[in-house]
């Protein structure tokens, strides 16, 4: 059983916080935090947390692109590098220490040659014959087309391995078929339809769209602090969220992407993956930067989400060989 994750637009996640934000003054900041970061990288660090063999692929460039390689590697992931001749971004979190609110600068990085983007597939392609998911999460950057992602699923589809895509606007748009669970906010969502989604059937009708139009078999829709619901041809389903402290928002819905894969990649029915995608995300939102949260966390909460709920065989295996609270 492995995973293997893709970023197309990785960047060094600067994560630091402030007495307060206001304009033109200088601001002395506290000092910052240096994650690894884009979808399929945060993705990883929570399947990795989760002891599942993972492998991220990601181009990188440039002295902030070596730095990033570092920080993948300091954080325990296995990764596979496509060198590119521009240079990997670098992305800027500050939190208000007054109000705690949090404010983010998302830069476009590197424009991608054809071959660099290539490149990038066929280094997938390799690996994807020993996996069993990819996670594909996250924006292009600049010179991919919107419908990369597609060209992806294609591969995949060829190799009989499900595709987890996390993705919006133009590529999301860009998508007919191949992808076996996608992931958008509800935000993501009501952007895709071009409308409001006001209420849950008005949310859960675009999510069926989806999956009625053959683009995906599961969608799984983040609601923020109201949870999370999944659609699917014949089911729809909605879920608890569990409500804590929010340290930092950034890479929560990564970590609930990786989460559910790793349920998946285990073999769990549908509705346990999703449990262990909300724990996964709501240890996430406990941690600084884009950190994910512990193994232990992850299932403390995931025990929480279930207790009454009824368990099957699969979720037994990742609360066996870890002593978690209450044990």
């Amino acid at each position: 059983m492995s995973v293997v994750t893709l970023t197309m637009n990785p960047a060094i996640d600067i994560a630091t916080g402030t007495e307060r934000l206001v304009a033109t003054d200088k601001m002395r900041c506290t000092p910052p935090r240096f994650d690894p970061g884009g979808g399929g990288v945060n993705a990883a660090r929570t399947v990795a947390a989760l002891d599942v063999p993972v492998t991220a692929v990601f181009p990188t460039g440039g002295p902030a692109g070596a730095q990033f390689e570092e920080l993948v590697r300091d954080a325990g992931v296995a990764y596979r590098k496509v060198p590119v001749a521009g240079h990997t971004r670098e992305n800027l979190a500050v939190t208000d220490e007054n109000t705690r609110e949090q404010y983010r600068f998302v830069f476009p990085g590197p424009r991608l040659t054809n071959r660099e983007q290539h490149r990038c597939l066929a280094a997938v392609e390799k690996l994807a014959r020993n996996a069993r998911y990819v996670i594909a999460s996250g924006t292009l950057p600049p010179g991919v087309p919107a419908d990369f992602y597609q060209w992806l699923a294609d591969i995949l589809s060829d190799l009989d391995v499900r595709l987890v895509l996390d993705t919006s606007g133009a590529p999301l748009r860009a998508m007919r078929g191949g992808v076996h669970l996608m992931k958008p906010s509800v935000r993501e969502l009501s952007d895709h339809v071009g409308r409001p989604l006001i209420g849950r059937a008005d949310q859960v009708a675009a999510a069926r769209g989806l999956v009625d139009s053959g683009v995906s078999e599961i969608v799984l829709v983040s609601l923020g602090a109201s949870g999370a619901f999944a659609v699917t041809r014949d089911t729809e389903r909605w879920y608890a969220p569990i409500q804590v402290g929010v340290r930092s928002g950034i890479g929560a819905g990564d970590a609930m992407v990786g989460g559910t894969t790793v349920g998946l990649a285990r073999g769990y029915r549908l509705d346990d993956a999703v449990r262990l995608g909300i724990a996964a995300a709501t240890a996430a939102l406990g941690t600084p930067g884009s950190q994910p949260g512990s193994r232990c966390r992850i299932l403390d909460l995931y025990r929480e989400l279930t207790a009454g709920a009824g368990m099957d065989e699969g979720p037994h295996d990742v609360l066996r060989s870890t002593r978690v609270r209450g044990d």
